[in-house]
């Protein structure tokens, strides 16, 4: 980041504020900000202020965005970049947040040439170079500490992240010091016991729909890294290691009550 981007940002962290008891009781909502350290809670704050200065909550269906709204879903997406900085999300800026469940429209055609139109109700959906939509029923019950882990606004900004090289695959950018290689065997093997596992109706700790696709496979294990963090790491340990590399954040570790040491700044 150049002088004049940290100029910026400084400006705008002077001139911003959050409410200090909305955003207490934000960090005490869900379990992945509960246990964040004293320094890692004025770093989320920054970040969330920043994240609210480049993007633009708006309501749908009826839908009317109060304060507590916008702070709820910055905080959670802004898990996802604590050590990585919120230019991490690009230049995108809206975020549309129905009350409930909404329905997508979308056509693909299938093997034999076929057009199809399909209608299918959904609580989040990301678009390259395009907004996050969002459920806030959703959004507001993540983190509850059910199994599988469960939290739509992670899940979405995890395929934002997934997006910055083009279309989600489940292969995002890597940090200059990150193996293209680990990561691809610690993923690939992932994937494909996984997959193995509910085709043969085994017990599985992670969301089922991360069979989906190698693309929802990396978004619901970020669900899982942050949510249910020994899950992750006692059914994938080599997949947990590379997401530490990627998030630069280790939340076992902090769910045992030790600060992990943070890594070097930047992507």
């Amino acid at each position: 980041m150049g002088w004049f981007s940290r100029w910026r940002e400084g400006r705008i962290l002077k001139q911003a504020t959050l409410d200090p008891a909305l955003w207490r009781s934000t960090l005490e909502r869900y379990a992945c900000t509960r246990a964040l350290s004293e320094d890692e809670r004025r770093r989320l704050q920054d970040i969330v202020v920043l994240f609210l200065h480049h993007k633009r909550i708006h309501g749908a269906g009826g839908m009317a965005v109060r304060d507590d709204v916008r702070i709820a879903i910055a905080a959670q997406a802004c898990m996802l970049v604590l050590n990585l900085g919120v230019e991490s999300f690009g230049n995108w800026v809206e975020i549309i947040v129905y009350p409930d469940e909404f329905v997508a429209q979308y056509e693909y055609v299938d093997a034999a040439g076929v057009a199809h139109q399909v209608e299918e109700p959904m609580t989040g959906e990301s678009w390259e170079r395009g907004p996050v939509i969002l459920s806030w029923a959703d959004a507001e019950g993540a983190g509850g500490g059910g199994a599988p882990a469960y939290n739509v606004v992670i899940h979405e900004f995890a395929h934002k992240l997934d997006m910055r090289n083009g279309e989600a695959n489940g292969f995002p950018p890597l940090h200059a010091n990150m193996s293209r290689a680990r990561w691809s065997d610690a993923f690939t093997s992932a994937y494909r016991d996984f997959c193995d596992r509910l085709d043969s109706g085994m017990d599985v700790a992670i969301d089922e729909y991360g069979a989906e696709s190698p693309a929802e496979f990396f978004a619901v294990v970020s669900e899982t890294f942050f949510e249910s963090p020994a899950g992750l790491l006692d059914a994938y340990p080599a997949v947990y290691a590379q997401l530490v590399e990627f998030y630069r954040q280790d939340p076992a570790a902090r769910l045992r009550g030790r600060t992990p040491q943070r890594a070097g700044a930047g992507a």
